[in-house]
């Protein structure tokens, strides 16, 4: 009997203490923990998107006017660190978005694909790319390529891999079988070829799935992916670095080409160097373990400014 009243007696004490552990906690979770606020550079197109589309502008392209100590990550740095650190938030593209870790809806909209084509999510952006002008390539043969692929990425085989990829695909009505013809590039052995693709880094899967379908149709070329940012897509195809090592000879931008960007020593450039391939959506993420699911645009521009720095700001008890 003195056995059963001891054990009534420390099971009593072991929730007594567990019960003051969860104050401050939502489920297990600190809501009285500060928030570990990670972003992209400022090169960076998803964070140019993020800011403009929480009503954050100024912060596109200065770091000054953030919360004091946020950390500045690539786009898989990011991902990695919301898998581990419990009290962080960062922003991805969807089509970077994993099971690993929480997409939050913004202003009450689930980030979804649907939701981008109906143009309810708000936080849309568009992916775009850009090629070196006709005569400016490494070969013949090259730029051949290029134009077939930028062909390529306006056909229905193309939409399919967009879409498998995460992204979300133009319209498209036309085959690459229907087309194909018109390059014969194509035809050939190309696998002495090499393309370099680069630009940035939240397209590099979409356009790494493209390369990967695209080579298999046009003579197996080889596809170099070097991605370091949307604001190397306009240096390296046709800027300042375009004849250095780094050059590329399609670049990629998640957000649309500044004005800028569209011309080169005051010399517009040509409309058909540079198009849309297709819609993303930016998603701010989380750790799984943590409770919060929505956020909106006021929430977000808040923890980015430095108002809100514990998650009890947004987390009610």
């Amino acid at each position: 009997m003195k056995k059963v009243k001891y054990l009534v007696l420390i099971m009593a004490v072991l929730l007594t203490f567990g019960l003051a552990a969860c104050e401050g906690n939502e489920e297990g979770f600190n809501t009285d923990s500060n928030i570990t606020v990670y972003t992209r550079d400022t090169t960076s197109g998803t964070r140019a998107g993020f800011m403009g589309g929480i009503g954050f502008p100024e912060a596109e392209a200065s770091d000054s006017v953030l919360v004091e100590g946020f950390v500045i990550k690539d786009n898989t740095g990011i991902m990695t660190s919301m898998q581990t650190d419990e009290f962080g938030i960062g922003y991805v593209s969807l089509s970077s978005l994993t099971n690993e870790i929480k997409g939050l809806s913004f202003n009450g909209v689930e980030p979804s694909e649907a939701n981008v084509i109906n143009d309810t999510y708000g936080l849309k952006r568009p992916f775009n790319w850009m090629v070196r002008e006709d005569g400016d390539f490494p070969s013949q043969d090259v730029e051949d390529l290029v134009d077939a692929f930028i062909a390529f990425l306006e056909t229905t085989d193309a939409a399919d891999i967009i879409n498998n990829a995460g992204a979300v695909a133009l319209p498209a009505t036309q085959t690459w079988d229907d087309i194909k013809a018109d390059y014969p590039i194509t035809s050939q052995d190309n696998s002495a070829v090499t393309i370099r693709f680069g630009g940035s880094d939240s397209i590099q899967k979409v356009a790494e799935a493209l390369t990967q379908a695209f080579s298999a149709k046009a003579g197996n070329f080889v596809a170099d992916h070097d991605h370091t940012g949307s604001g190397d897509a306009y240096k390296r195809v046709v800027g300042d670095q375009k004849d250095e090592s780094v050059a590329k000879d399609i670049g990629f931008a998640s957000r649309p080409f500044k004005d800028s960007e569209k011309e080169v020593n005051g010399v517009a450039i040509p409309e058909e160097q540079y198009g849309q391939l297709a819609w993303d959506a930016i998603v701010a993420i989380v750790h799984l373990s943590n409770p919060i699911n929505n956020v909106t645009a006021d929430d977000l521009r808040k923890i980015y400014e430095g108002t809100f720095t514990k998650w009890s700001d947004l987390i009610s008890e």
